[in-house]
């Protein structure tokens, strides 16, 4: 009669087994956290131009969303923080009409909610993500990470 329980061999397969999979499984998890940092960006982005645009609203006047694209920050509002993207994120500013994208610029909001329009590109490696803002409606839009 055999005894109940495993052999040294079963034990080291097991083992082998589960080396290999946490050998393999970090390299997996980085793409999911970048996207998820790119994405997380991407939304502080379009909350802040959506506070700058209620700041305009509720106080009656000019605000503006700069963005300095070269360090990596932008500010909602006059008197907002300064806010500091991840490291290794890439913003730049797409101006209406065609324009070329800049590194430096602003986003105005009018008192009617109206703005300059425009948009904010956002870039890690190979994935982008966008936020646009209508000149009409002042309303921002995100399209998410791809």
């Amino acid at each position: 009669m055999r005894d109940a329980g495993f052999t040294l061999v079963e034990l080291l397969v097991v083992l082998a087994v589960l080396a290999l999979v946490l050998t393999l499984l970090p390299p997996l998890l980085e793409g999911d956290q970048a996207r998820a940092e790119l994405t997380a960006a991407a939304r502080e982005v379009a909350a802040a131009l959506r506070e700058t645009r209620g700041l305009a609203l509720r106080d009656g006047r000019v605000e503006s969303f700069a963005v300095d694209g070269r360090a990596g920050t932008f500010r909602a509002g006059a008197s907002g923080r300064l806010h500091h993207l991840p490291a290794g994120l890439r913003l730049s500013l797409d101006p209406p009409a065609g324009g070329a994208a800049a590194a430096q610029g602003v986003i105005r909001f009018f008192a009617d909610g109206s703005s300059t329009g425009g948009g904010l590109a956002l870039a890690q490696g190979g994935r982008r993500s966008h936020v646009a803002v209508d000149w009409l409606t002042g309303r921002v839009s995100l399209d998410a990470a791809r």
